[in-house]
């Protein structure tokens, strides 16, 4: 059984007719996987506020940047740069996200087994003053900073493979010593940081920049040489995973030359790690790959050997 934490208010963030990050994102995976072979095997839970929610907001962004997005959303919506829009309902959406993703770390930590965070907007490219790259609130540093106040927590590690660079979990996270941060990504590309020189206030950072037409045998060795001693070393009692799926070959945003059936490994390794693992969704804009590439995340954490 894998636990999903899904809710149809995730669509009510409206981006435009041509904005890549789009309600439809969301509906292509939930059909997906309602119709998978292993669909009975799925829990879905539907992510509810937490009362506490905006004191953990704001350990990553500040009340003055929370309060303007709010303002956008309330004042009937604009844009925070010319990627990032906010609608009418957009700040209710992104803090019901952030929500789901502290659910996440509850699910995990109690059922120990992996569980998927399926909300938008996504995060990991909003810093602490600012939202960009179609991001509002940084979903996984939070879950990070969240997940280390609970009982018997004390390293976290968040694994980046979107095909971006997450500047703003790395920018949240990287002064947290009991916070590790790996991201591998497409470089140079979009937001022009990541390089493999920077490693953090407490060599806590690994970045793993890859050249566009990248494939997995440019992933796995940087996996097993690189990922898995780095965090072995580091010893995570939770895995914090940005799901992006925007190295696809078929994506229309990157030059990475990823298969879904990749995301499948790169879960096994994760696996290999520990079990309890919370995933969630950042990037993937191709809509059947980005589907059939969370079905291939899943996969492993449903088979007979898990």
């Amino acid at each position: 059984m894998v636990q999903i934490i899904y809710s149809d208010e995730f669509l009510e963030h409206k981006t435009g007719v041509y904005h890549p990050e789009k309600p439809e994102r969301l509906t292509a995976i939930v059909e997906a996987l309602k119709s998978a072979s292993f669909s009975e095997n799925i829990k879905w839970v539907t992510p509810t506020i937490k009362p506490e929610l905006m004191s953990w907001a704001e350990t990553a962004h500040t009340p003055a940047y929370i309060d303007k997005v709010r303002a956008i959303a309330t004042s009937g919506g604009g844009y925070l740069d010319s990627d990032t829009p906010i609608s009418p309902r957009s700040y209710d959406v992104a803090l019901l996200a952030v929500s789901a993703w502290l659910e996440g770390v509850d699910i995990v930590l109690t059922s120990k087994n992996p569980a998927f965070v399926l909300a938008r907007p996504p995060g990991h490219h909003a810093e602490s003053h600012t939202g960009m790259g179609f991001c509002l609130f940084s979903n996984a540093a939070i879950a990070g900073l969240y997940a280390l106040k609970q009982p018997d927590i004390n390293r976290v590690a968040i694994i980046d493979w979107d095909v971006h660079h997450g500047n703003g979990t790395q920018a949240i996270v990287e002064n947290n010593p009991q916070i590790a941060y790996c991201s591998l990504h497409q470089y140079p590309a979009y937001p022009g940081t990541g390089r493999n020189s920077d490693q953090g206030y407490h060599n806590n950072v690994l970045n793993l920049p890859v050249r566009p037409r990248s494939d997995i045998t440019t992933y796995q060795p940087l996996w097993e040489n690189k990922i898995l001693p780095f965090l072995t070393n580091f010893q995570p009692e939770l895995l914090i995973v940005s799901a992006g799926y925007d190295a696809n070959a078929a994506d229309p945003l990157a030059g990475v030359n990823l298969q879904p059936e990749d995301f499948g490994i790169f879960t096994e390794y994760c696996l290999s790690l520990t079990h309890k693992i919370l995933f969630g969704l950042e990037g993937g804009y191709d809509l059947p790959t980005l589907s059939q590439s969370v079905i291939a995340t899943l996969l492993p954490c449903l088979a007979e050997k898990y």
